[in-house]
């Protein structure tokens, strides 16, 4: 049956961010509807598939505001620690290293490794349950038109939606970016991530590691023990004939490679789960909004995961976006006025410009295997690590405190 509905945003994309600012906006009392042309993942499947989330503390907050997080259970694994070394695989680890403690900080975890499905299930969860939020999932768009007054979403089984501010929260392809003609920078970075998850022998102390190898970054995050097992979740690095010839080779062969540089510190390591790959660029709007109209995550912007720190920038935007929102909506203001709009933007455009710029030139300075720049970068990590207020800074950017 077809039916006609009036809120006042619609979030196109229920993904972990369009699904957690429609979250947030419908506890406050926002009335919201999310579409996404897929049917909700179930993702209820007890094999563990591979892939895992680092949630930062800033992120953590968002998630708690849209009710998500205490539906997370036990699940989430506490980060304590973080160290970033310097190597060539197969050879000892550079000694200069880079050691972050919470107790530098105030003594909280960095952040929470939180496996895919443990957040997809969540969310699954909460999204019915709100009585201000429709979901129509799957549902085809099959025309979005954005006036001075409101945004009417026309649905292919004839549903209407209408709404006073529209998000876009698709992904990289955005197609209301594109229908807003909203331009972006795009480059790639030569390179694909292999993500994977290993049993290990030694218990990892939930500290996460970044290893810099030539070809790219090879981050250990520490998971939770299963079926007695401890383990870890892998992101690596490298060029993308190389991660392709990886993600095919037998279990015994991977777990070989991986053990080469891992190190010694967790002892024997073992390939668990499924594997995935994805080629690295950057992707940046030009633009966050529009005529009724604001961008939210991946459809705004896209960095390298050298720091783990993209899905937590979409969690701020749609942190940032539903605190502007409800503000208006407390207010009696329209919440998709040009002001709003432009409030979101102020806030969330230099943050992520500067988040980009950052993980690009730490790429771009640790993909060298030059002896000179090497002894360099070596000598600066060691430098660093004996600069606590220099820290202190790194440390409530990566939780995504400031």
């Amino acid at each position: 049956m077809t039916q006609t509905l009036d809120v006042e945003v619609a979030v196109v994309g229920a993904g972990p961010v369009g699904a957690t600012l429609a979250c947030a906006l419908a506890e406050a009392g926002v009335a919201t509807a999310v579409i996404d042309q897929a049917p909700l993942p179930p993702m209820e499947e007890p094999a563990f598939d591979g892939r895992a989330y680092a949630i930062a503390r800033g992120s953590r907050e968002v998630l708690e505001h849209a009710g998500v997080w205490a539906r997370l259970g036990e699940h989430p694994c506490p980060i304590t620690g973080i160290r970033v070394s310097d190597g060539v695989p197969g050879r000892p680890a550079s000694p200069f290293t880079l050691d972050f403690d919470p107790a530098e900080a105030d003594g909280e975890p960095f952040g929470w490794m939180v496996e895919a499905r443990h957040l997809r299930i969540a969310l699954n969860a909460q999204l019915p349950r709100i009585a201000n939020l429709d979901c129509f999932a799957p549902a085809r768009i099959a025309e979005v038109a954005r006036g001075d007054d409101a945004a009417r979403l026309s649905l292919a089984d004839g549903t209407t939606i209408t709404a006073r501010l529209v998000v876009g929260a698709e992904g990289r392809n955005s197609p209301l970016r594109e229908a807003a003609c909203i331009r972006t920078t795009r480059f790639s970075y030569r390179q694909s991530a292999l993500v994977c998850a290993v049993a290990h022998e030694r218990p990892h102390g939930n500290v996460a590691v970044e290893h810099f190898l030539p070809a790219g970054p090879f981050a250990i995050l520490p998971l939770n023990d299963s079926d007695g097992e401890h383990r870890s979740a892998i992101v690596w690095s490298d060029r993308p004939a190389a991660v392709s010839r990886l993600r095919e080779l037998p279990d015994a062969d991977l777990s070989r490679e991986l053990a080469r540089r891992f190190g010694t510190h967790l002892g024997a390591v073992a390939v668990r789960g499924l594997r995935w790959s994805y080629p690295l660029s950057v992707l940046h709007a030009h633009r966050y909004t529009g005529t009724r109209l604001a961008l939210a995550g991946d459809a705004a912007h896209g960095i390298h995961p050298i720091a783990g720190q993209g899905l937590n920038l979409g969690f701020r935007d749609a942190g940032e976006l539903a605190r502007i929102v409800i503000a208006a909506h407390l207010g009696r203001r329209d919440p998709g006025a040009a002001e709003t709009l432009r409030a979101y933007e102020r806030a969330r455009r230099g943050p992520n410009l500067a988040m980009l710029f950052a993980t690009d030139a730490l790429d771009r300075l640790f993909s060298t295997d030059l002896a000179p720049v090497r002894l360099a970068r070596g000598l600066g990590i060691a430098a660093v690590d004996r600069m606590p207020r220099l820290k202190r800074l790194f440390m409530r950017t990566a939780m995504g405190l400031g």
